[in-house]
C-alpha cells in the first residue's frame, strides 16, 4: 500500500511524540525544518572554480558575523580584489583557438551531440574586444553590480564610522589599474549612495617595483628563498584523462588530451573558458561538460598553484604580505581618533596573488602541513575559491568591548574573510572568539618577517607603507577621466 505524503507525515509525527494537531499548526515538519540538513556548499561549481570563478561567501565556522553582544566596531580596514570581469585579450583569443581546433579535428560531420551538443549554437562570450579586460556588467555575476552591492552592505555595517563633518572625505586606496579602479567607484557609489561625488576620494596607487614598501603590491626584488614546488607543478590529475577519453568518444577524430581538458575548464596564466563565461553570462554549457570529480581535481591544482606560488608554501610571500598586515597593525595601536576609521583598499596586478600573501602573513586559514602535490589532499585546509574568488576580500575589524563573564573591558580585533569570521591563530580571548589588541600585537609582531631584509629592497626605495597616512582628499579620481591608459604588464589573465 502506498501512503500519501499528508499521512505519512501524520504518523511519523505521532511515532516522534507529536499531535497531528500540532505538526501542522506549528509547521514543523516536513516542509518547514528549522535547520537545514542538507549543506550543499561543496557540492556547488563555484566552490571548486578556484580563483577565477564569481564569488561566493566562504564557508563558515558558525561564529556570528554581527559584532558580540557588548561589542562595536570603531575601525575596519579592508583589502579587496576586484569583482568579476571579462578576460584579457590574449586569454580570449587562446580560449577560441581551442575551440576552433576541436572544429578542425571533428571529423565525419554532422552536429555535435551528448554532452558537446551546445556547440551547435555556443558563440564566444565576450561581444566585442573593447570589453576584454574591464569588470563584467550583465548577469547574476556582474562585477559591477557585486561592488556596487558590497558597498551598499558594508555601509550598513560600518556606515556608523563614516564622519559626514563638511569637507570631510574618506580615502579608498585603489592599485593602478582600469578595472581595479572600475571596482572601488562602484563599492564607493554603494557605500556613500548620493554622496560619493564629494565625500570619496579615490587615490590610485602606482604599481611600479620603484615604489618599494609604500605600495598595495609590494614584491620581492628576489627571490630570496626560491621554490622547486611551485616551478615543478604539473597540473595533472587522473580524472583529466578520463574527461578526455568520455569527450573523445563522443566525437570520434577529437583527439583531446588531458592538457588540452585542463585548458577548457580553467588553464592557470592560459585559459579559464568555463569561470570567464560565468562570470559574464551567469551560466556556462562548458561547466556542464565535466564531472564534479573532475571539477574537483581542477580545483585542487588552483589550491597547489596558489598555496605553493603565491602563498604559505614560500617564505617571501609572507615577507610580502606583512607590509600591509604591519600598516594596520600601526592604524589599529593609534586607535580612529589619530589614524580614522575607514580603510578600504582594492589590489591590482595579480590581484588574487597579492592578497593571499597577506594571508599567509597572518597564518589563515592555518595550515598544519604542506599540501600534498601527488593526491588531493581531503580534507583541504587551502581551497582558494573560499580564500580568493573574484571579489575576495579581507575585513580586520577593531572592536569595542565592555567587560563580561569571560573578557575585560577592551580594545579586540577580529578577522572576516569572505564575510566569514576567521579566529587568529591560538588567540581567542575576546568576545566572539576575538583576539585583544594586545595580544594581537605581541603575536603578529613575532610572526611577520622583514619585508626590507628577506626581499632585498634598495634603500633607495621606500622602507615602509605610508600612503595610509599621505593620501590626497582630492576627488578627481572618483570619475572617469577619460585618460586612462590600461595597465600592460599584468600576468593576471
Amino acid at each position: 500500500m502506498i501512503l500519501s505524503v499528508s499521512v505519512l507525515a501524520v504518523m511519523i509525527g505521532v511515532v516522534a511524540g507529536y499531535s497531528p494537531n500540532r505538526l501542522w499548526s506549528t509547521n514543523r515538519y516536513p516542509y518547514n525544518v528549522p535547520y537545514d540538513q542538507s549543506f550543499q556548499e561543496g557540492y556547488s561549481l563555484l566552490k571548486h572554480t578556484g580563483s577565477y570563478g564569481p564569488y561566493s561567501n566562504r564557508a563558515s565556522y558558525g561564529i556570528g558575523r554581527d559584532p558580540p553582544a557588548g561589542c562595536a566596531v570603531d575601525q575596519v580596514m579592508m583589502l579587496r580584489r576586484h569583482g568579476e570581469r571579462f578576460p584579457q585579450a590574449s586569454a580570449g583569443k587562446a580560449m577560441m583557438d581551442v575551440v576552433q581546433q576541436m572544429y578542425k579535428n571533428k571529423t565525419g560531420g554532422g552536429a555535435w551531440t551528448d554532452d558537446l551538443e551546445f556547440l551547435n549554437r555556443w558563440q564566444f562570450f565576450v561581444p566585442e574586444q573593447g570589453y576584454f579586460e574591464l569588470e563584467s556588467f550583465m548577469g547574476p555575476y556582474a562585477g559591477l553590480l557585486e561592488s556596487y552591492r558590497h558597498g551598499a552592505e558594508y555601509r550598513t555595517r560600518y556606515g556608523h564610522l563614516w564622519d559626514q563633518s563638511p569637507g570631510k572625505r574618506v580615502p579608498i586606496f585603489v592599485a593602478d589599474m582600469e578595472r581595479v579602479t572600475q571596482t572601488a567607484r562602484k563599492f564607493g557609489e554603494g557605500f556613500f549612495a548620493w554622496n560619493y561625488t564629494t565625500s570619496a576620494a579615490i587615490n590610485i596607487i602606482s604599481e611600479s617595483g620603484k615604489m618599494g614598501a609604500n605600495s598595495l603590491t609590494p614584491r620581492c626584488q628576489s627571490n630570496s628563498t626560491g621554490n622547486s614546488v611551485c616551478a615543478n607543478l604539473t597540473n595533472y590529475h587522473p580524472q583529466f584523462d578520463i574527461a578526455a577519453a568520455r569527450l573523445n568518444g563522443m566525437s570520434p577524430g577529437l583527439k583531446l588530451s588531458w592538457i588540452d581538458i585542463f585548458a577548457l575548464m580553467g588553464k592557470p596564466s592560459y585559459l579559464k573558458m568555463s569561470a570567464f563565461e560565468l562570470n559574464v553570462r551567469g551560466y556556462s554549457d562548458w561547466a556542464n561538460v565535466f564531472t564534479l570529480d573532475e571539477w574537483v581535481a581542477f580545483g585542487y591544482q588552483n589550491d597547489l598553484d596558489f598555496y605553493y606560488c603565491n602563498g604559505p608554501g614560500n617564505a617571501d610571500n609572507k615577507a610580502v604580505g606583512g607590509v600591509y598586515i604591519n600598516a594596520t597593525l600601526t592604524l589599529m595601536n593609534q586607535g580612529p581618533e589619530k589614524a580614522g576609521t575607514l580603510f578600504f583598499s582594492f589590489h591590482k596586478s595579480s590581484h588574487d596573488t597579492n592578497i593571499t600573501p597577506v594571508l599567509a602573513a597572518l597564518g589563515i586559514p592555518y595550515v598544519e602541513k604542506d599540501l600534498p602535490t601527488d593526491r588531493i589532499a581531503f580534507p583541504n585546509p587551502y581551497t582558494i575559491s573560499d580564500i580568493m574568488p573574484m571579489g575576495g576580500h579581507l575585513t580586520i575589524e577593531r572592536l569595542a568591548c565592555n567587560a563580561t563573564a569571560a573578557a575585560p573591558k577592551d580594545t579586540y580585533v577580529r578577522l572576516v574573510l569572505n564575510e566569514a569570521v576567521v579566529p587568529f591563530g591560538a588567540c581567542q580571548d575576546g568576545p566572539g572568539y576575538s583576539c585583544s589588541l594586545g595580544n594581537y600585537t605581541r603575536l603578529v609582531q613575532a610572526m611577520l618577517l622583514d619585508y626590507v631584509s628577506t626581499c632585498n629592497v634598495p634603500a633607495s626605495q621606500p622602507q615602509y607603507l605610508k600612503f595610509f597616512w599621505e593620501y590626497s582628499n582630492s576627488t578627481d579620481w572618483n570619475y572617469q577621466r577619460g585618460e586612462y591608459i590600461p595597465w600592460q604588464g599584468s600576468s593576471d589573465v
